[in-house]
């Protein structure tokens, strides 16, 4: 077994997710194995804690969680440790660049997922996490980018090609994995961050294994260390084989 990592950083969305959003019976079994040899697993997604719960459940995972794209760092499940909030008026102006486009859109508010069909009038009222694009017009996507940006204040990613992702400046998952490491008295050398989207890109770059996954995004795969197999073909179950599990 490999003793330099103590810590595997999981995305959820074609990651560890197949496309019919399940985790594989084999995935399953080598995640479990892993913790068994105490390393501990994380998940790093860009979904509320209320949609990656239920998985962490199913894996029988009480480690810290990271969410929303690092907005959120649970020390153990329900149990949260640290939470980064947008900016009203930076919500308002992102609310119009949609509704100029009229493209799709949605928003992790703390208590409740908010998209273009079920939009709020209270926007003052609430406490924000993350606003969301998504069209598959490379135009209307890229001029909305370009708004983005000179907004200025906000951390710009994506989980998919079609889409983007908008946190707090500075907040993504390589800081919330890093305030994992922090908690559970570990260095990011010791952490195997595995992912496909640019939402992962920063964590990848800063963990001591950054792994892309077989149907990542290439942007991602040319800044990984390694690239293992897609997220239908267990590719998390290689990742634990080779580098948990292999010989140092």
């Amino acid at each position: 077994m490999n003793t330099t990592y103590k810590l595997l950083a999981l995305d959820m969305d074609g990651t560890l997710l197949t496309n019919e959003h399940q985790i594989s019976p084999e995935t399953s079994s080598w995640i479990k194995r892993a913790q068994e040899h105490g390393i501990h697993v994380c998940l790093s997604t860009g979904r509320s804690f209320g949609n990656a719960l239920p998985f962490g459940e199913q894996l029988g995972l009480a480690t810290p969680m990271v969410t929303v794209n690092g907005s959120e760092i649970w020390r153990a499940p329900h149990d949260l440790y640290q939470r980064y909030l947008m900016d009203v008026d930076l919500i308002k102006k992102m609310y119009g660049i949609a509704a100029h486009y009229d493209t799709w859109f949605w928003a992790y508010a703390v208590d409740h997922l908010y998209n273009k069909e079920n939009w709020t009038t209270e926007i003052d009222g609430q406490e924000w996490l993350k606003f969301g694009f998504h069209t598959e017009d490379d135009d209307v996507r890229h001029q909305i980018l370009m708004e983005l940006q000179d907004l200025g204040g906000l951390e710009i990613t994506n989980s998919s090609p079609h889409n983007l992702e908008i946190n707090p400046q500075g907040i993504n998952k390589a800081t919330g994995i890093a305030q994992v490491c922090s908690l559970l008295g570990l260095e990011m050398s010791q952490v195997i961050a595995v992912g496909d989207s640019m939402n992962d890109l920063a964590v990848i770059q800063k963990a001591g294994l950054g792994v892309a996954m077989g149907n990542a995004q290439q942007v991602v795969k040319d800044e990984a260390d390694v690239v293992v197999a897609s997220n239908d073909e267990d590719g998390i179950a290689e990742v634990i084989r080779k580098y948990i599990f292999a010989k140092e």
